[in-house]
Formats: structure tokens, C-alpha cells, sequence
């Protein structure tokens, strides 16, 4: 069995400050630096549909409302190697024209080139969904793939 599209493909990540986050069609993923050692009880991590907040030690390092809706009950972290915490959201609208051009409302904001390659790779991903066949990880996308690309489905 191959490899899902997205570790095949790469991810596109956008930094900040605290680490970084990247999408896929259906998910968001945070990844935030945490002190070496850090403990799962060290953790206070609150994900709601619409808002999430994140502290370390009483130390708020993320909070606030969210870019878009996610499914409340699927969203999950881990403390890995306690040195970094993953955070994965679950997108409510899970279509490629849903490319989240930042992580909280006003904050984290893809720079334009980022975004541009954030929306390329969710169209790519469509692509792939649609036409289970094709390998389309290492396809490079031009013209319109604006909002999800164009749409195949009526053909």
C-alpha cells in the first residue's frame, strides 16, 4: 500500500514564533516547541471548535480564535519526545478551495508565496482524491487552482 498523499508530496509549512503549522484537505497540524523535558502534565491544552488555546508550564504560547470551524470532539495533541507538542485539528469544510490562509484569525498568516504553494498543494491533493489512479505527489500545478482549482466532477 503506497503512502498517503501528503508524505509523499511533502508538507508546506508556514513558521512563527513557537513552530509551525501546515494543512491537508481534512486536517490542520500545529507543531510548537516546548522546553526539553517538558511533561504531558505540564500541558494545559484547550480545543474547542473554533478556538484553541495552548500553555507549557502556565506559559500561554497560543491562543485564540481560530481561522475556521474544526471538528471539536477530533481534535488532538501529543507531547512528543518531550521537546514538542503536535496538534491536530480536524477542518469542518474539507473541500480544496478551503485553504486556510492563516491559523487564528488575525495571526499566523501564511506569507503569499506560502499560501500560494498551501493552495497548490490542497488543489494537487483534490486531484488525487478524484483520480485514485494517478500519482499526482510530484505534479507541478499551473493556471487557475484558485479556490480548489477547476471543477472535473460533471465531465
Amino acid at each position: 500500500m503506497s503512502a498517503p498523499f501528503e508524505e509523499r508530496s511533502g508538507v508546506v509549512p508556514c513558521g512563527t514564533p513557537w513552530g509551525r503549522w501546515y494543512q491537508t484537505l481534512e486536517e490542520v497540524f500545529i507543531e510548537v516547541r516546548v522546553p526539553p523535558g517538558t511533561r504531558a502534565k505540564d500541558v494545559r491544552c484547550s480545543l474547542r471548535s473554533r478556538h484553541i488555546s495552548l500553555a507549557v508550564c502556565g506559559q500561554e504560547l497560543l491562543q485564540g480564535k481560530l481561522f475556521d470551524s474544526t471538528v471539536t470532539d477530533e481534535g488532538t495533541w501529543t507531547l512528543e519526545d518531550r521537546q514538542m507538542i503536535r496538534i491536530v485539528l480536524t477542518k469542518t469544510n474539507r473541500d480544496a478551495g478551503n485553504c486556510w490562509t492563516s491559523l487564528l484569525e488575525n495571526e499566523y498568516a501564511a506569507d503569499p508565496w506560502v499560501q500560494d504553494q498551501m493552495q497548490r498543494k490542497l488543489t494537487l491533493e483534490r486531484f488525487q482524491r478524484e483520480n485514485p489512479g494517478f500519482d499526482f505527489s510530484g505534479a507541478e500545478i499551473s493556471g487557475n487552482y484558485s479556490k480548489g482549482g477547476p471543477d472535473f466532477s460533471s465531465l
